[in-house]
C-alpha cells in the first residue's frame, strides 16, 4: 500500500514542503531513497523501537521509502515522526484519511516521545501558505508554530496522541495563541538601565544619535571607562520591535535552534557579542549544511564586538559586505543561501595594548607606533562603515559617589522613538530604507541639504582637522539623525558642529 505523508526542510530562513512517500510490498528490507543525510538513515533504528515500545509493529515486508524533491537535501532527526507515521499507516495500523491535510516533523526518542526541532516557525508559515489545515509537532515547539494565525497546531508529547490526532479519537485541541497580545505585553522587559551609568554624558549622547539613526558606533578608550556598560544597554533606547521585524527575528532563533522550549514569540531586540576567538562562519553563518551566524541572528538588534582589534582581521573584513547590503550571501557548489542582516553594529577598544595611550595621567607601556599598529588592526573600509566614533574617557571618582539618579532608558526611548517616527514618514516611499544611516548618495543630497554657511563649516572641520573624504557623507547624515532629535526641519549649524565630534579616528594624527 502506498501513503503519502508531508514534511519541511528549512533552507535559509524559509521552509520547502517534502512529500514522502512509503510503499509497502512483498519483499524485505527497508530501502530509504530521496537524498537523505545520515542523521535520516538512522532513523530506522529509532522508528523501528518508538513503534515496537508504543503497541505498533515495524512490519516485516519491503518498505520503501521516498522523499521527493530528491534534489533537496534533507538532513537530521526530524523526519522520524513523518516516515514513521507513513509505515503505520501503510500497514493499516492508523487510519490514512487526515494524513496529507496535516505538515508533520518531529524526532523520536526510542520509548516513542518527541524531541523538538528546529525550524518550527517558517514550517508553520510554509504549512500556511501550501494550504495545509494544520501542522503536528512536539509540544516544545506547539506555541512557536501558532505564532501563526489561521493554521491548526497540534503539540504532541508522543508517537501514541499523533496516531490519535490522526485517527480522529484525540481529545487534544490545537494551541491557541493570540500573538498580537503576547506581543505587545511583553515588550519593555529590560533587566540593563542608563540610569545605572553614572556621568558619561557624552557618551549617553552619542549613544542616543546611534539610536535614533541606526548609526554604527565605535567606542575607543581605556580600560574600565565604561564601553562595555555603555554597550550592553543600547538596547534599552532604541525604538521597540514592530510585530513583523519580531516575526522575523524569531524565524532565524528558530532556524538555529536557539528559541528555548516552550517559548514562542521574541519581543525584544538581540543583542550578540561573540567572543573575539569567533570564525567566519561563526560570524558570517555557514558551515557544510549553512545555519545562521551571530550576524544574521542580530538581526533588527546589536552586534557587539568587543576589543575590536582583538578579532581575527579576516573575520572582520567578513562584516563589510553584511553591513553595506544589509544580508548575507553563503555560496556552495549546488545552492546559495540568503541570511537578513540589517544590524547596528557596536564595537569597543583600547587607544592601545594596555589601553592607556590617551590618558595623560596614567603610565603606557607602549610608545605611539605602536599604538598606530594596534588601531590598524581595524581595517580602514570597515571603520568607513562606522558612522560615529566616540572617544570614552574615564569616569571621575566624585560622579561616582554622586546620588543623583541620572536619566532613565524609558525618557531616552521616548526621544529616540519620535526621531524614529520623522524618519519612517522621510522614508515611507523607499523599500529597505528605514532610518537615516541606510540613505545612500541620492537620499543625502535629496533630504540632506545644507545651508551656505553649514557648508563652509564642515569644508573648514575637513581642512582643519584633515578628515578623510570618506567622512563627508558620514557626517552630513549624523547631522541629520541630530536635527531629527531636536524636532528641526533642516539641518543647522550646531548640528553638524556636533557631529564633526563624532569622527576621531579619522582626524590626522589623532594618536598625537
Amino acid at each position: 500500500m502506498l501513503v503519502r505523508t508531508f514534511g519541511s526542510a528549512v533552507f535559509g530562513i524559509g521552509a520547502t514542503k517534502i512529500t514522502i512517500e512509503v510503499n509497502i510490498d512483498k519483499g524485505a528490507g527497508y530501502h530509504l531513497v530521496g537524498l537523505p543525510d545520515n542523521a535520516v538513515k538512522e532513523g530506522y533504528q529509532r522508528i523501528e523501537a518508538a513503534l515496537e515500545n508504543n503497541g505498533f509493529k515495524m512490519i516485516r515486508k519491503k518498505i520503501v521509502v521516498n522523499m521527493a524533491p530528491a534534489d533537496i537535501r534533507k538532513e537530521g532527526s526530524s523526519y522520524d515522526l513523518p516516515i514513521a507515521i507513513g509505515v503505520l499507516a501503510a500497514s493499516n495500523q492508523i487510519s490514512s484519511n487526515l494524513i496529507e491535510k496535516y505538515i508533520i516533523m518531529g524526532e523520536l526518542s526510542l520509548d516513542g516521545t518527541l524531541h523538538p526541532i528546529k525550524g518550527a516557525l517558517p514550517i508553520a508559515i510554509q504549512a500556511l501558505k501550501e494550504n495545509f489545515e494544520g501542522v503536528i509537532l512536539p509540544l516544545d515547539n506547539a506555541n512557536e508554530a501558532a505564532i501563526v494565525n489561521d493554521i491548526k497546531v497540534y503539540g504532541c508529547k508522543n508517537i501514541e496522541e499523533v496516531s490519535q490526532v490522526l485517527n480522529g479519537t484525540s481529545k487534544l485541541s490545537p494551541i491557541e495563541y493570540d500573538t498580537r497580545a503576547v506581543f505587545y505585553n511583553n515588550l519593555h522587559n529590560d533587566k540593563f538601565d542608563f540610569s545605572d551609568v553614572k556621568g558619561q554624558e557624552n557618551a549617553k549622547r552619542a549613544m542616543e544619535i546611534a539610536a535614533a539613526g541606526g548609526h554604527n558606533i565605535i567606542l575607543v578608550g581605556p580600560p574600565g571607562s565604561g564601553k562595555t556598560m555603555l554597550s550592553k544597554r543600547l538596547s534599552t533606547i532604541l525604538p521597540p520591535l514592530t510585530l513583523e521585524e519580531s516575526l522575523e527575528t524569531t524565524k532565524i532563533h528558530s532556524v538555529a535552534g536557539l528559541l528555548p522550549g516552550g517559548h514562542s514569540l521574541m519581543t525584544a531586540r538581540p543583542f550578540r557579542a561573540p567572543h573575539h576567538t569567533v570564525s567566519n562562519a561563526a560570524l558570517a553563518g555557514g558551515g557544510s549544511f549553512p545555519k545562521p551566524g551571530e550576524i544574521s541572528l542580530a538581526q533588527n538588534g546589536i552586534l557587539f564586538l568587543d576589543e575590536l582589534p582583538e578579532f581575527n582581521r579576516a573575520v572582520l573584513e567578513v562584516l563589510r559586505q553584511p553591513l553595506e547590503d544589509r544580508k548575507v550571501t553563503i555560496s556552495r557548489a549546488r545552492f546559495t543561501v540568503d541570511y537578513p542582516a540589517s544590524f547596528m553594529l557596536v564595537a569597543s577598544m583600547n587607544p592601545c595594548p594596555c589601553g592607556f595611550f590617551t590618558i595623560p595621567e596614567k603610565q603606557c607601556e607602549y610608545t605611539a607606533s605602536c599604538a598606530k599598529k594596534y588601531m590598524g588592526k581595524v581595517s580602514g573600509p570597515l571603520l568607513d562603515r562606522i558612522d560615529i566614533h566616540l572617544e570614552v574617557q574615564p569616569v571621575d571618582i566624585n560622579e561616582l559617589g554622586n546620588e543623583y539618579r541620572e536619566e532613565s532608558s524609558a525618557n531616552i526611548r521616548k526621544r529616540v522613538i519620535e526621531a524614529s517616527r520623522l524618519q519612517s514618514i522621510r522614508f515611507k516611499d523607499y523599500d529597505g530604507i528605514h532610518c537615516n544611516a541606510q540613505m545612500e548618495v541620492k537620499l543625502i543630497r535629496k533630504f540632506c541639504k545644507l545651508s551656505k554657511s553649514s557648508k563652509q563649516l564642515i569644508a573648514a572641520a575637513m581642512e582643519r582637522l584633515g578628515l578623510s573624504a570618506r567622512a563627508y557623507d558620514r557626517i552630513i547624515k549624523v547631522s541629520r539623525t541630530i536635527a531629527d532629535l531636536a524636532g528641526a526641519k533642516e539641518i543647522e549649524d550646531d548640528h553638524i558642529a556636533e557631529a564633526i565630534q563624532y569622527r576621531s579616528l579619522d582626524r590626522e594624527g589623532w594618536l598625537n
